[in-house]
């Protein structure tokens, strides 16, 4: 991080209460490391109690401040009385960053007898993330002050194939966050989705040919939330997902043949039952001209 951004980043959250969810691992532990170090309080929120402690005692060895909340973000009346228990314990939450995510790659062709795989990523990634943001919402009007930041995927801006499921359901918060922007502006509050590429974390692990194409670490990754949180915009995006986006309101089509190209590029993962994937030199070209869209 840019010695500028990371004093305005202090300047920022020092003394500020942020929750995290998937704080255990990935992007969601580096954020909220980032944060810790800082001076904001974190709240630690993911599934398994075991890794949250370890992120926690990690922070406080640090000198940081950090409590978890063990909580299974796929149970709505786990939210609630997480949610319950998290407002019993702090005055206030400044920042909340809807982190949780699970990703599947598979062509729609090839899950028409999978219906659940859209049903379980939508009920994280969008209904778990909406519920959190029902529950914490009235205290950040009631003070007129909070900043939610809701981590969307550059495969929303760039139709990547093989990730319906995923897409759709970060598409559906997209669109949540869009709405809740604007009725929540008068309240000072303000909503951020980070379009975030292909992060080098353990939910892209399965996918064995993702260790040969370009990916952000998770630092680059909580970098990309440090912006936001400093600049507090309605979207933060790459180049990369900028140029995705443009090209599909200016010239749909060509968009379409880009993608049909890698979906016929890249097969469906062979990880499942333990073939090695490496790239051919045609792969690895398109890669580097579309990183992050495999």
């Amino acid at each position: 991080m840019k010695k500028k951004l990371e004093h305005l980043f202090q300047q920022r959250v020092q003394g500020k209460t942020a929750l995290i969810t998937g704080a255990s691992s990935g992007i969601g532990r580096t954020i909220a490391k980032r944060l810790a170090s800082a001076g904001a309080h974190v709240l630690l929120v993911a599934r398994t109690e075991e890794n949250l402690r370890e992120v926690q005692l990690e922070i406080e060895k640090d000198g940081g401040q950090a409590s978890i909340f063990p909580c299974d973000l796929n149970d709505m009346d786990a939210i609630d009385a997480c949610s319950k228990n998290i407002l019993a314990n702090v005055e206030h939450i400044d920042i909340l960053i809807n982190n949780a995510g699970r990703s599947i790659r598979r062509a729609v062709e090839e899950s028409l007898d999978r219906f659940h795989d859209f049903e379980r990523t939508m009920q994280l990634n969008y209904f778990g993330a909406v519920r959190l943001v029902l529950n914490i919402l009235p205290h950040m009007i009631k003070r007129r002050d909070g900043h939610i930041i809701n981590i969307s995927s550059i495969g929303v801006l760039a139709n990547a194939t093989r990730f319906s499921a995923y897409v759709a359901s970060k598409a559906a918060l997209d669109a949540f966050s869009r709405c809740l922007s604007a009725e929540v502006h008068a309240h000072k509050i303000a909503i951020t989705s980070v379009y975030m590429p292909l992060v080098r974390t353990p939910m892209i692990a399965p996918t064995k040919l993702y260790n040969y194409v370009p990916t952000l670490s998770t630092d680059q990754a909580a970098d990309l939330i440090a912006h936001a949180i400093v600049k507090r915009p309605k979207s933060v995006a790459t180049n990369l997902g900028r140029l995705a986006s443009l090209t599909y309101s200016i010239v749909p089509d060509l968009n379409n043949k880009l993608m049909s190209i890698g979906f016929n590029l890249f097969p469906s993962s062979s990880a499942s039952i333990g073939e090695k994937e490496k790239l051919t030199l045609i792969q690895r070209a398109y890669a580097k001209i579309f990183p992050n869209n495999h």
